[in-house]
């Protein structure tokens, strides 16, 4: 779409003729969108990132506090400073001393004493508090006294992890909690970040993944274990049904959580992930794009299930989806197409083509029908804006400027820049469920003591395991010469690292750090 070209004839989604609330709410839906995209076509709108909009919306959220209406959100006091802050990063925005300082203490006021951060002070520590505390630690944190980074209990958080740890290689999202994708995507990426992965945390994680595959080709929360009438109990490979229909939130922690996992199972197992068995990439293919709506009466928008209406924060969970599936394809066919000078392959011109449309109606979408112009970003243009879709909108935006890849020129530079060191090793005190003072050393059994030595790696596999894991991590970079921006150069935003959800910048930084690589 560009100026000057008269606007499409709408083509309302077809109906079977009986009205329901659904059907009425996507009728108002295509109207409300496809009435923003007319006024560009017959204005001949530029259209621009109202960055500077967004940015004094944040400012006043950062500066004032959160107004009233976010008080249901107590329980999720990190995430809201993470949307800030990373929603800063991605515009380029850096932070003075005096603003890293104050977030670094209302981070760390929510650690909690047993290991992990909860959603406030004094709350209950939860994966889903962790991986936002961590991740605006990555942001505005560094090393020292006051730093933020030293003063992580990695220990603590470790026994924390594993006393959540299920036969079935889940993990609860907190004690007493449920089981979820997203709590083990939360758990993977912050003991990624933080040098805290090992084979006995990760057991059996992969195929807890791998059964939450559905039939259409994305991923649902959970799945059912069952187990052997045996004493003990042994976990069957089947049945494990799915629990629940695919999503996308679910699935962008699926298959991120598998892409975090690769580097540790196939060092510390005989397993090879390369192509992930069990895992329908071209089925999952299939589903992420047909998330997508149209490009003029939905905007090019992604939504979250089949049948739903389009909504502003998939563009990061399924949109940002598509480098993570372009590397299981490319790991699965292992065909070159186009070699090109890293080693990686290429796509067919036509490919490229259908990418580039496909991306640039996501950026069409955020850019107009997302946006509001006094500033935040939005679920869709019936929505108010708020601090979650604003990050999420702008992280989606940036997956579709920016071609990301995993390179495989770049990894084998980290591995041979990789200075030996021990790293971080887990402590062989006794977990402890929650009462529990102590527990005599004899009654402890070993599934419930972080780092028992039947579960130790040997040192030389444990330095592979950590190198793999912080090279494949970081060798995610940009292909500068493949941007695009709608709308020009001026509304771009920063790269996104696709299984963090930082900058560049944050990731290398704090992975460098607690990896000891600087």
């Amino acid at each position: 779409m560009t100026s000057g070209q008269s606007a499409p004839e709408r083509r309302p989604q077809p109906t079977d003729g009986c009205a329901t609330e659904t059907s009425k709410s996507q009728a108002e839906t295509e109207k409300s969108i496809s009435q923003l995209f007319e006024t560009i076509f017959e204005t001949q709108k530029p259209i621009t990132l109202a960055r500077n909009s967004h940015l004094n919306w944040l400012i006043r959220f950062l500066v004032q506090g959160f107004p009233q209406r976010y008080m249901s959100q107590d329980a999720s006091q990190p995430w809201l400073l993470y949307f800030l802050l990373q929603s800063f990063q991605t515009l380029g925005i850096a932070f003075d001393p005096d603003t890293k300082k104050k977030a670094v203490k209302t981070i760390l006021a929510r650690q909690h004493p047993d290991g992990g951060f909860g959603g406030g002070p004094g709350q209950f520590p939860h994966l889903l508090a962790t991986y936002p505390s961590v991740c605006a630690l990555a942001i505005v944190g560094s090393p020292g006294p006051e730093g933020g980074w030293d003063q992580i209990d990695r220990q603590k958080m470790y026994r924390f992890f594993m006393s959540l740890k299920q036969p079935d290689g889940s993990f609860l999202v907190s004690r007493n909690g449920e089981v979820d994708v997203r709590g083990t995507y939360c758990l993977l990426a912050v003991a990624t970040l933080l040098d805290l992965i090992t084979p006995e945390l990760v057991a059996g994680t992969y195929d807890f993944l791998r059964s939450c595959q559905t039939y259409e080709g994305g991923f649902s929360a959970a799945s059912q274990p069952y187990f052997s009438p045996s004493t003990p109990p042994e976990l069957l490979a089947e049945p494990r049904p799915y629990l629940g229909e695919a999503h996308g939130g679910y699935t962008s922690c699926a298959v991120t959580s598998l892409m975090l996992l690769r580097p540790v199972v196939t060092t510390s197992t005989s397993r090879s992930l390369a192509p992930f068995p069990g895992i329908d990439a071209s089925n999952l293919l299939r589903w992420a794009v047909m998330m997508q709506g149209n490009a003029f009466e939905e905007g090019g928008g992604f939504r979250g299930r089949t049948n739903k209406l389009v909504d502003g924060c998939y563009s990061w969970w399924v949109g940002g989806l598509f480098p993570l599936i372009e590397e299981m394809l490319g790991e699965a066919s292992g065909e070159v197409l186009n070699e090109g000078e890293d080693g990686k392959a290429g796509t067919t011109e036509a490919e490229e083509d259908d990418w580039a449309d496909a991306d640039e109606a996501l950026q069409r979408y955020t850019l107009i029908a997302a946006q509001q112009s006094t500033g935040g970003l939005r679920d869709k243009p019936t929505a108010p804006p708020d601090a979650y879709h604003t990050l999420y909108n702008l992280a989606g935006l940036s997956s579709a400027q920016h071609r990301v890849f995993l390179s495989t020129k770049r990894k084998e530079e980290l591995k041979g820049t990789w200075v030996d060191n021990e790293g971080f090793v887990p402590s062989k005190e006794p977990i402890l469920e929650p009462g529990e003072v102590e527990r005599p050393s004899s009654t402890a059994p070993d599934a419930q003591s972080a780092g028992d030595s039947s579960t130790q790696e040997p040192d030389e596999l444990r330095k592979t395991r950590r190198r793999e894991t912080y090279a494949e991590a970081l060798a995610w970079v940009e292909d500068e010469g493949a941007s695009r921006y709608v709308g020009g150069e001026g509304n771009r935003v920063n790269a996104t690292h696709p299984l963090f959800n930082l900058t560049m910048t944050s990731t290398r930084a704090v992975m460098a750090y607690f990896y000891k690589q600087v």
